[in-house]
């Protein structure tokens, strides 16, 4: 992964994660790399990985079992929730950029027919 050196590494780990839960390529119920190997496969510090989990708990987004390791959320809802959530924040985004252009909202929604057409 290539981080932007703009925003902080463990939010960039947390960003990913949260990706791969609400597409599905982490399924509710299923066990996360543990802390460590979680550090290795991005090449993060140990204690970045564990903020990594701390912050993906308080979010409710995975759990942590005593003895066990941690694991994706089998709240659906709370899925569901957060790639709303997602989505929301990447139509603001295209939004901002698409006015910083001087475009506006009925042209951007105009582009997104055109290329759903194609």
């Amino acid at each position: 992964m290539q981080f932007d050196p703009m925003r902080p590494i463990w939010l960039q780990v947390m960003n990913a994660i949260e990706t791969e839960i609400v597409t599905g390529a982490r399924a509710p119920g299923e066990k996360l790399p543990g802390g460590r190997e979680l550090a290795v496969n991005f090449g993060i510090n140990p204690n970045t990985a564990a903020r990594v989990y701390q912050e993906l708990e308080k979010a409710g987004l995975c759990e942590t079992r005593r003895g066990m390791g941690t694991f994706v959320t089998e709240d659906a809802e709370r899925i569901t929730s957060l790639r709303t959530e997602l989505a929301r924040q990447a139509l603001q985004e295209y939004l901002q950029k698409v006015e910083s252009l001087g475009l506006s909202r009925e042209d951007a929604a105009r582009i997104i027919l055109e290329l759903e057409e194609k």
